[in-house]
């Protein structure tokens, strides 16, 4: 929860980045105030960042779980502290996937809070070849084309919905609330929804990039100082030692300390920036890139 705190604190407080929910007044007062599964693009690096920003402007940051891919639970810190946050790793394998999966989203029924589930239907990050190959898919299975959006994948929002249907009492689809009673209980009937939805969502993105806007009055919820008292908090209790040990090497002017010290930083920094770059787009996973992995 730490992590997710620091890493919103960036987006709002350190970058200022503000962001602008368009929905109506009607279900803006609901968010917070129930479970929900919620369907995100992923056309961006930060998509996910956007998500937690809402989530934390709805006081349901530290509650948040989202499905992701397995290879970032072996991300140092990030990866492990998800881990320990009960946060459901797939390894877009559906046949080793399904068994832990459910065993995960079954876990999360006795959640005792209220929590946002955070879905990527596309699977992967969107690219054009990515999309040229989705769309050959598409008209294989004679599915309408996308043209923002990869072909989602049915199977995962299917076990999700099956799983917390007794306990998340409202999906939400960009800018509205729809009652899990409106999706069908089968797969089939699922998958047909979800493909129904993202050709919604394909217009709905067409007439943003016309107009500018989405429709609906634009809303900004008010920030929370929460993530920026925490964010102060930590780097009160660690950055002063920190800089008292730098004061007490300078001191006693041992060269082999600061050496290893520096080493330290320039390591950790490498780290960092190794960490950040698993996140670009030109570097993401090769998911999608291959016809097969969309019929799977």
């Amino acid at each position: 929860m730490v992590e997710k705190h620091k890493l919103v604190w960036l987006l709002e407080w350190w970058s200022c980045t503000e962001c602008t929910l368009y929905t109506d007044r009607k279900n803006y007062i609901q968010y917070g105030k129930e479970n929900a599964i919620v369907i995100l693009n992923h056309n961006y690096e930060i998509d996910f960042l956007c998500g937690w920003d809402f989530c934390e402007r709805f006081g349901v940051l530290g509650s948040s779980k989202v499905l992701a891919k397995k290879e970032l639970a072996y991300v140092p810190l990030i990866g492990w502290m998800w881990y320990f946050l009960e946060i459901v790793f797939c390894k877009r394998q559906w046949t080793e996937d399904r068994k832990n999966v459910v065993q995960s989203l079954r876990n999360l029924r006795d959640y005792p809070e209220i929590f946002w589930f955070l879905i990527h239907c596309e699977g992967t990050r969107f690219t054009e070849k990515k999309h040229q190959i989705s769309m050959q898919v598409a008209e294989a299975k004679g599915l309408p084309k996308l043209k923002y959006h990869l072909l989602p994948r049915t199977k995962g929002f299917a076990l999700t919905v099956q799983c917390l249907r007794n306990v998340v009492f409202y999906a939400k689809l960009n800018q509205r609330r729809i009652p899990l009673e409106e999706i069908p209980e089968d797969e089939k009937g699922c998958a047909a929804w979800l493909h129904k939805l993202y050709q919604e969502k394909d217009m709905l993105q067409e007439e943003y990039f016309k107009r500018g806007s989405y429709p609906g009055t634009p809303i900004i919820p008010p920030k929370r100082p929460w993530v920026l008292v925490n964010w102060l908090f930590w780097a009160a209790l660690l950055l002063f030692p920190l800089f008292k040990l730098v004061a007490n090497m300078i001191c006693n002017r041992s060269s082999l300390t600061l050496i290893t010290f520096s080493l330290i930083i320039v390591a950790a920094s490498v780290g960092m920036r190794w960490m950040i770059g698993m996140t670009e787009i030109e570097k993401g996973s090769s998911y999608g890139d291959n016809g097969m992995n969309q019929k799977k």
